[in-house]
């Protein structure tokens, strides 16, 4: 994964989390697998762990 790779991944993270902070997991997880890039390699449980995140107020890209 390139750089670019990584920050489209955290904007996503960010932009999905300041729209869907304290909605319910399953969700969160819908919004993320929605916006995040096709090839972006990232598994479901690394879905379901940021969702969970989310979910509870916090903003896991670090932004």
């Amino acid at each position: 994964m390139h750089d670019t790779d990584d920050a489209t991944l955290f904007r996503v993270v960010h932009g999905v989390a300041g729209r869907f902070a304290g909605q319910p997991v399953p969700v969160v997880m819908e919004a993320l697998m929605r916006h995040l890039p096709p090839a972006s390699g990232v598994e479901v449980t690394d879905i379901r762990r940021i969702a969970e995140e989310i979910s509870v107020g916090r903003d896991p890209s670090g932004l």
